[in-house]
């Protein structure tokens, strides 16, 4: 299977996150990590480029906000 890669760029007014297929699904188990019923709003998971985004990536933060 591929490492999981993702990019995540923008601008003021639009972000794009682009991945390989291993990289999508480590988001959707990130965000169904976050959908967990056991979990209460504001947990959250920092990815920072060169760590768990490729490099020259914008941070990303996923966040579990019950009042949204």
């Amino acid at each position: 299977m591929d490492e999981p890669r993702i990019k995540v760029y923008g601008s003021a007014t639009e972000i794009t996150i682009a991945a390989n297929a291993a990289g999508l699904r480590d988001l959707a188990e990130r965000l169904t990590g976050l959908a967990d019923p056991e979990l209460r709003g504001g947990y959250h998971e920092h990815l920072e480029g060169g760590i768990n985004l490729e490099d020259g990536s914008i941070s990303l933060i996923l966040e579990r906000d019950d009042k949204v």
